[in-house]
């Protein structure tokens, strides 16, 4: 069950509205990077989480939660960028220099005509479900393996990727209400980060999770490689020494080294076809 509350999670205001800079946004809300991705990610590794204690589930589910606020402010972002869009492309030609080069059939059409298009004819200058380019987002991207630890990783990729263009899009904005509610974002991310490292630690850290899943008995993988660099340099080199190629392994139970990678199976030599394959008739062998 969900609730909700019609005031925003933080504030969100714009003195400049700027159509540019909505399209910009929309990768924050429908991108790869965006909220909605970590939005679903969370519910659904709560929805399938398994243990003796709800208490990961339920930080996810809190979480999650949280982000659909975030959705809200960018969506709420978007609608206020685009307040003095023009309503008629004909005005876009005649209020906008960008959109007026796109009339005249000049270059930045790739910039903002599409995507202006699509917020007039489409949502009447509101927010989508998409990425900046107007590709819908798809859920392809969305992780939640069943493994705990696993899933912790990814949402550090994600918090993390999160970040980065939480920030850049802080060093493009020249809005300060815009500044203000990204900043806040910019927050999220370094908590939620932190957040879900501390789970990796509380399950037992590198040492404990690692390799995942740490269920699978370790002695029944191959104990030659496992903790192998493999150089595939042509001439034969050996790569300088590093913390991925020498000494103790992140997770204490092996040593790396380093392993010339070299051919250790047979060439691959298939058999005839099948005479019903569809092959040629060269390629099936004698009955």
């Amino acid at each position: 069950m969900f609730s909700f509350d019609k005031r925003l999670q933080y504030p969100v205001k714009v003195n400049s509205p700027d159509p540019i800079f909505a399209r910009m946004l929309q990768q924050a809300i429908g991108g790869v990077e965006g909220e909605i991705r970590v939005c679903m990610q969370y519910f659904f590794q709560a929805w399938g989480a398994r243990g003796p204690t709800t208490k990961y589930r339920d930080m996810l589910l809190h979480t999650a939660t949280e982000e659909i606020g975030h959705i809200e402010m960018l969506a709420t972002a978007v609608a206020l960028n685009l307040d003095k869009a023009p309503a008629s492309l004909a005005e876009a030609g005649a209020a906008d220099g960008i959109v007026g080069a796109v009339m005249g059939g000049e270059n930045p059409r790739h910039v903002v005509e599409g995507m202006l298009h699509r917020h007039i004819l489409s949502t009447g200058l509101a927010a989508f479900p998409g990425n900046s380019e107007g590709v819908p987002f798809d859920m392809s991207h969305i992780y939640a393996s069943g493994n705990l630890a696993a899933d912790m990783y990814c949402n550090v990729a994600a918090e993390s990727t999160g970040r980065v263009l939480a920030t850049r899009l802080y060093n493009a904005a020249h809005d300060d209400g815009m500044k203000d509610m990204l900043h806040f974002m910019i927050a999220r991310d370094t908590m939620h980060q932190q957040q879900w490292l501390a789970v990796i630690e509380e399950l037992g850290g590198n040492e404990g999770a690692l390799p995942i899943p740490n269920s699978f008995p370790q002695e029944k993988e191959d104990q030659t490689h496992n903790y192998d660099f493999f150089a595939t340099a042509t001439d034969g080199s050996v790569p300088p020494p590093a913390r991925w190629n020498e000494g103790p392994s992140m997770d204490g139970k092996g040593q790396f080294s380093v392993f010339q990678n070299v051919p250790m199976g047979e060439e691959p030599v298939l058999g005839p076809a099948r005479p019903d394959s569809g092959a040629q008739k060269e390629q099936i062998g004698k009955p």
